[in-house]
């Protein structure tokens, strides 16, 4: 079973507090599930807006950028100001970049809206810190549990939402902003809390410039490497400058006050394992994800794939939706069986075999399907134990930073996984570039699970991460 250094200071209060942290499960499920949404409309999007496909695929990649520095930022506000406040910034930014994208007639536009929508994903590790505050002990597991698997299910959720609008891209933002409507008044009325758990500050701005300036370079260089040539000057350049960048970046993270990311949080015994298993599981997910959508949406004329529409991609993704769901209502009694990094090794391993399996096998919807509840299965256990494993070693006063730690390398793995199968498909056209895809799916997903095994076992003693840089 997990160790969790739990808070000292509980709430005081009579009142349950397990509506508030389901109010943030259903939260988290929507940050999720904007992204996902957009996946099987990238082709719809491609049309509709008059785009190559590389270009719209930075609907998602920017989003995800934007979440990857919005992440590790808002939670540290939340330390700060309270985390309260934040989540419902993050769902107010939600809702208007909605509805922003429910009107967009452009590219530009659309964008504009993905990059308010992106903030949304810093609801996670808010979340986890919010019921580290109000949760005892002995529920804090399940608790962390509940709202990290609904996560996993709402990201299947939005691929359904998708093929359920018809590709209908207006219609699927509309929903998206109704949806978080919703959410936004339902957190307000059962969310309470606790006083900010660490001392006021200045935010690291600089520090967040730099992340978001090398991942752009990163992942241009990655997702132009194939059209551009990988020895062109610019693709290169691309590299050479991420290199640079975030060599800078980390001397400016070990010097400020108040670093956007605590670096010794990164690499620290009793952290790094959750550190690059999230970010393994994370490319994985969004590597079998996109990469199954995109395969099962090529016309049958090609003599592969299935010409799928995004209803029927939908209805390939509705098995890892429902595993997803129904582990994510059986977390909590599995997270007070189990250790959490042995949970994480388990549906990283999983996950893996969901990656392997379309490798040898993907002549049939039929294989989609066993692929997708493998997917579902992985998922739903792996990211129900993320949450956990990242921070049960952490002084309470930095859950969220250190829970904001983890959705970012989780989310940068997942920002490299389009642009991975970008530069894989350009280079290898064909069923043999998706092949290629499914392998790097596995191999990340066998690795991620071989991490959170080794420092799991190391780790079986608490082991409390420093608080210092």
């Amino acid at each position: 079973m997990a160790t969790v250094v739990a808070s000292a200071a509980r709430t005081t209060s009579t009142r349950s507090p397990w509506p508030g942290v389901v109010a943030l499960a259903f939260a988290a499920s929507i940050a999720a599930l904007q992204n996902t949404a957009v996946v099987p409309l990238l082709p719809v999007l491609q049309r509709e807006l008059h785009a190559p496909l590389s270009a719209v695929t930075w609907t998602l990649t920017l989003s995800l950028l934007v979440a990857a520095v919005a992440t590790p930022l808002l939670s540290r506000f939340g330390d700060m100001y309270g985390r309260r406040p934040m989540i419902l910034g993050a769902l107010g930014l939600l809702v208007a970049g909605s509805v922003m994208a429910a009107l967009a007639t452009s590219l530009t536009w659309l964008m504009v809206a993905r990059v308010l929508q992106g903030a949304v994903a810093a609801l996670v590790p808010l979340s986890i810190g919010v019921a580290r505050d109000v949760l005892p002990r002995e529920q804090l597991a399940t608790g962390i549990g509940v709202i990290s698997a609904t996560m996993g299910f709402g990201s299947g959720g939005g691929m359904i939402l998708a093929g359920l609008a018809s590709g209908d891209f207006h219609l699927v933002f509309w929903i998206t902003g109704g949806i978080s409507l919703v959410a936004v008044a339902i957190v307000a009325l059962l969310v309470k809390d606790s006083a900010p758990a660490g001392p006021k500050g200045r935010p690291d701005l600089a520090g967040a410039a730099l992340l978001t300036a090398w991942l752009v370079a990163l992942l241009l260089g990655i997702s132009e490497g194939g059209s551009w040539g990988w020895t062109s000057p610019g693709v290169l350049g691309l590299f050479a400058a991420a290199a640079v960048l975030a060599a800078v970046w980390v001397v400016v993270e070990r010097r400020v006050a108040e670093p956007l990311v605590e670096m010794a949080m990164l690499v620290h015994r009793g952290t790094v394992g959750a550190t690059v298993a999230s970010m393994l599981l994370g490319f994985s997910f969004f590597t079998l994800m996109t990469g199954t959508s995109s395969f099962a949406q090529v016309p049958v004329g090609t003599g592969y794939g299935f010409g799928a529409s995004t209803l029927q991609v939908g209805f390939f993704l509705l098995p890892s939706t429902i595993f997803m769901l129904v582990i994510s209502l059986f977390a909590g009694r599995i997270m007070r069986r189990f250790q959490a990094s042995s949970m994480v090794a388990a549906g990283s391993a999983v996950t893996a075999l969901a990656g392997l399996w379309l490798v040898f096998a993907h002549s049939s919807p039929a294989h989609l399907y066993v692929a997708t509840s493998l997917m579902g299965i992985g998922l739903g256990i792996g990211y129900a134990a993320l949450g956990t494993m990242a921070v049960e070693h952490v002084d309470p006063g930095k859950t969220a930073l250190a829970a904001g730690v983890n959705a970012l390398v989780r989310i940068v793995g997942g920002s490299t996984a389009g642009a991975a199968i970008a530069a894989i498909l350009a280079a290898q056209p064909g069923v043999g570039g998706y092949q290629w895809v499914f392998g790097a799916a596995a191999l990340a997903g066998a690795t991620a699970a071989l991490f959170a095994a080794v420092y799991g076992r190391l780790n079986r003693g608490t082991v409390t991460a420093p608080s210092g840089r």
